[in-house]
């Protein structure tokens, strides 16, 4: 009981500490607190809650600007809500899994929150996935409805020939028709003025499930749920930045992807402005700071690097004084950029590092980025970090070890792969299978990976899913891919290929355009190496070590 209520005394605390320093509490209004205090009574625990708290409190607050649209808070809960009801009506229940695939536009988070409002998953989809990427996701994640953008029709024509479970009502088109589908906005959406109304604590199933690429070099469903702790965990991240109630948000990164999920949920918590970016571009970048008078961001390293090559009389065009914080995360981020940034921003740089699995785990503020530049900070409170070696023994200072973390944001595990859970997980700690070490004054570094995960502008690849592609074609005899540096990407994918003997000549161009039929992008090698056998140990198994050695030779 003691420890029950010191517990609630620490977390008030710190609620009200973040309330402060971003300025919500001077903004907060009595039908505002009264939505804060139904929410906590009501256990709900679904991120768009505070979106439903300040549609009460400042209802015509502007929450979110896509293109020439502008959506308040009260416009945006309402559109939740007839989203919600949208799925209600298409049968979806509680603890059941909605795909949803769209481009970064108010849609997406209508559709995420309105699944989760029911108590439901919302599966983050890749708009560029390829067909049979869609068709082994829905089957994994057993989707019974998908939302998906118009223009995409055709990938998902050719997916739903393998989903004999969906019928066409199941399948809601956003932005435009699709044949035999249903409209998101005519036939879909709740109508106008819709009330949900659930059961007590529904949201507490509310999940938002995100495929990260796993062992078996298919990608694995991380599932995110919202626990009591999961809040306190995202207040104790606030009060260790400069992220305001007032702050004008860039969603820069696609929403599938976990930074500008994770980023925009923050921003919502606090009742900010969202600006949504179709797709990034350096430019346009840099245009809609300077338009929208821009506060905050989140970017993957890729992304500073692109706007950072763009020639000096092109960035020094646009005023960017207004900008507080600029969040990275989601690879690694080398010290040179790191500086340069801080250089042409200021230091309001923050790299930021976690996982789809994890959560935020540290935080590198900009003194530690100009102390010592490539680190990724000190573990944000509420982590605990355990560096392991091989043998299972804690690892001391400036010794390289696997990182494990635990803290409120942990995922619960993996949808429907108990083995990758189980593998992940060592006494509450989890693992995605980093190395890194401390240094003397507490600052951590990534040395590497355990696995041969690459990471290429931000995107998880594994090889194995690659080397099977490469190696379903009829004049590959085997493949291997390994990740090589690449200044712009972070990570680059180079494949080495043993082509069959007597079927011709096996060119690029014909690997590269069989890869872009059968896997989005960011996959699809940039690089082939044609050789005549891959390095292997005596057990038979290739020796990834030295086709990376020699990716930095060749």
């Amino acid at each position: 009981m003691i420890a029950a209520a010191l517990e609630f005394r620490q977390n008030f605390a710190l609620a009200a500490r973040v309330f402060y320093s971003s300025g919500l509490l001077a903004e907060m209004t009595l039908p505002g607190l009264r939505a804060a205090l139904l929410a906590a009574w009501s256990g709900s625990r679904s991120p768009s809650r505070s979106v439903r708290i300040h549609a009460a409190n400042s209802p015509d607050k502007t929450a979110l600007i896509w293109r020439d649209r502008r959506l308040t808070f009260s416009e945006l809960n309402e559109r939740m809500d007839r989203a919600a009801v949208g799925f209600q009506h298409s049968g979806l229940r509680r603890g059941a899994s909605a795909l949803i695939m769209v481009r970064n536009r108010p849609e997406y988070i209508e559709a995420q929150a309105g699944a989760g409002r029911i108590g439901a998953a919302g599966v983050s989809v890749s708009w560029r996935s390829t067909a049979p990427e869609l068709t082994y996701l829905a089957t994994h994640s057993k989707a019974k409805v998908i939302v998906f953008e118009a223009d995409l029709w055709p990938v998902i024509e050719q997916a739903r020939k393998g989903l004999p479970w969906l019928q066409p009502r199941d399948f809601v088109a956003v932005g435009g028709d699709a044949p035999g589908c249903r409209r998101y906005e005519e036939d879909f959406l709740g109508p106008a003025g819709s009330t949900l109304r659930v059961a007590k604590g529904t949201d507490e199933d509310a999940a938002v499930v995100v495929y990260t690429s796993g062992t078996t070099g298919k990608p694995k469903g991380a599932v995110r749920k919202f626990p009591k702790d999961a809040m306190h965990q995202v207040f104790r991240f606030i009060a260790e930045t400069p992220m305001r109630g007032d702050d004008i948000h860039l969603v820069a990164c696609p929403l599938y992807h976990t930074t500008a999920f994770g980023f925009l949920s923050m921003s919502n918590l606090l009742g900010a402005t969202a600006v949504l970016m179709d797709e990034f571009k350096p430019e346009p970048f840099l245009q809609t700071i300077e338009r929208h008078r821009v506060t905050t961001t989140a970017l993957v390293p890729t992304m500073l690097h692109r706007v950072m090559s763009l020639e000096p009389r092109i960035r020094s065009k646009y005023e960017v004084s207004t900008m507080r914080a600029i969040f990275t995360t989601s690879a690694p981020l080398p010290g040179p950029l790191a500086i340069e940034v801080m250089n042409m921003f200021g230091d309001v740089l923050f790299n930021v590092y976690g996982a789809t699995e994890t959560g935020v785990v540290t935080l590198a503020k900009p003194e530690d980025l100009r102390a010592r530049p490539g680190t990724i900070g000190r573990p944000v409170p509420g982590n605990e970090i355990r560096l392991i070696d091989a043998s299972g023994n804690d690892v001391g200072v400036d010794h390289v070890g696997e990182l494990y973390t635990r803290n409120g944001m942990l995922v619960s595990g993996y949808h429907a792969d108990p083995e990758s859970t189980k593998a992940s997980m060592m006494d509450g700690f989890f693992t995605v299978g980093d190395l890194a070490r401390r240094d003397p004054e507490g600052r951590y570094f990534i040395e590497g990976r355990r696995s041969d995960m690459i990471i290429s502008g931000g995107v998880n690849v594994y090889p194995a899913e690659v080397e099977a592609v490469l190696e379903a074609h009829p004049q590959v005899a085997e493949a291997a891919v390994v990740g090589a540096d690449d200044a712009d990407w972070g990570e680059r994918v180079r494949a080495f290929v043993v082509p069959r003997q007597g079927d011709g000549q096996l060119e690029d161009g014909a690997l590269r355009a069989w890869c872009r039929e059968r896997l989005s992008g960011p996959k699809v090698p940039r690089e082939f190496v044609f050789v005549e056998a891959l390095p292997r140990n005596p057990t038979g198994k290739v020796l990834k070590r030295e086709l990376r050695n020699w990716s930095s030779t060749g």
